[in-house]
């Protein structure tokens, strides 16, 4: 691995033999991250990465495409398969030009949509004044009970009916229960408005059957496919057949130019692996890892919002251990476990402190850890909680998790080309 570039570019190859040393050695639970299969590295550094097109199969605007043609429809059936869906569309970058491309098919500027509130789960791309779609788009946010921390639906159903809009997002980016697909979709149809869900976090689980799909339900379905799908950094679409013809305009040339045809290589064999055992039974270890963490560390005194979770991801709220999400984000980095500050539904905190944590299990899971060892995390996470910023503390914590993530490799030894040659080996 980086045979050329550590000829040509040694700088650039000691960058990431530094970073496969951080990844190897350090417990990673930030929700949004997984670990690439092998083949989904090499795909995406494939010769697909010297071809550009636009346009879609039997119907592009350069010549030589009949490989990529056979490359797209392949990826395209795979997707449709798997997911249960009349219809893909794979050539968005990522989950977030994957909404865009649908706010393209569907909507002019000005148009009404009500989504989730950020600071309750939601999504940058979902109207945060933060993202340039607010300035275009009438966003009106729907939120979650305050004594349940669910998605209020009455609410929602009764802000869907003064508000009138023309699409209604499902969806978020820190929301650990079942989302109700079925009773939003209803509400759509009452108000005249597509449904749309953003599944980018929890597609494999999705894929995998663990958890319910929204496919079903809604006009169209929007993903990344990293995170729990564990793939490339891209992105994909599905919708009902009648919309189609829609999507793909507002895909291109609405949205996009040309296609990464490399990751849509790589997204082409995730399809195919999302679909085997193996990958199901990460995808049920990984709900099971989380409900164990939660329960963990209620044990300890941490306050999980909503109770628990459902999926690959929980949030801890920090008030009664009296510490922000920012100094535990940062102490817990600093023994080799990565998570990120998360507002808490109704944080008094601002956004660049909180007063609380997001913690995904995927790519632990993937490693192999399962409840024991997410048993002995948890149980590093709260030494780390109660001196946050007592050196010797922290360093007694960071040989704990050093001790324990060391017995679960990063990869297979046959990447062991970047580990001989790297002076971080360790």
């Amino acid at each position: 691995m980086l045979k050329e570039t550590r000829k040509t570019d040694p700088e650039v190859a000691a960058l990431v033999d530094e970073e496969l040393d951080r990844q190897e050695h350090n417990i990673e639970m930030i929700a949004s991250e997984s670990t690439a299969p092998l083949p989904v590295m090499e795909l995406s550094g494939s010769v697909f990465t010297n071809k550009t097109l636009e346009g879609y199969p039997g119907a592009r605007f350069q010549a030589g495409s009949h490989v990529a043609d056979k490359l797209e429809n392949l990826a395209c059936e795979r997707a449709k398969a798997l997911f249960g869906a009349d219809c893909a569309n794979i050539q968005s970058y990522s989950g977030s030009t994957a909404n865009y491309s649908i706010y393209a098919s569907i909507l002019e500027p000005g148009d009404k949509i009500l989504s989730m509130r950020l600071d309750q789960g939601g999504h940058l791309t979902h109207g945060s004044p933060a993202n340039w779609v607010s300035k275009i788009y009438n966003f009106e946010f729907y939120s979650i009970d305050k004594e349940t921390e669910l998605i209020d639906y009455d609410g929602m159903e009764a802000k869907a009916k003064e508000f009138q809009p023309k699409l209604i997002i499902a969806g978020a980016s820190s929301y650990s229960r079942l989302i109700d697909y079925e009773r939003i979709s209803k509400i759509a149809k009452e108000v005249g408005a597509y449904f749309m869900v953003d599944m980018a976090h929890i597609a494999g689980l999705v894929a995998a059957g663990v958890i319910p799909s929204p496919i079903p339900y809604a006009d169209f379905v929007s993903s990344s496919t990293t995170k729990t799908f564990c793939g490339a950094r891209s992105g994909m679409v599905f919708c009902k057949k009648e919309h189609e013809k829609l999507l793909k305009k507002g895909t291109f040339p609405g949205a996009l130019g040309s296609m990464h045809l490399n990751t849509m290589a790589a997204k082409c064999w995730s399809f195919k692996y999302a679909a085997s055992d193996e990958f199901k039974a990460i995808m049920k270890q990984v709900v099971a890892n989380a409900k164990c963490l939660a329960q963990e560390l209620t044990n300890y005194g941490f306050r999980i919002v909503s109770g628990g979770t459902d999926n690959h991801l929980l949030v801890a709220d920090l008030r009664n251990k009296k510490i922000t999400g920012k100094t535990f984000q940062n102490a817990l980095d600093a023994v080799g476990i990565t998570v990120n500050k998360n507002m808490v539904p109704f944080d008094p905190e601002k956004p660049g402190v909180t007063s609380g944590v997001r913690i995904g299990l995927t790519a632990v899971t993937q490693r192999g850890l399962k409840e024991p060892e997410i048993k002995e995390i948890a149980a590093i996470m709260n030494q780390v909680a109660n001196a946050p910023e007592d050196e010797a503390n922290l360093a007694a914590c960071k040989a704990k998790a050093e001790a324990l993530i060391a017995k679960f490799p990063l990869y297979p030894a046959g990447l062991s080309v970047i580990k001989q040659t790297s002076k971080f080996h360790r």
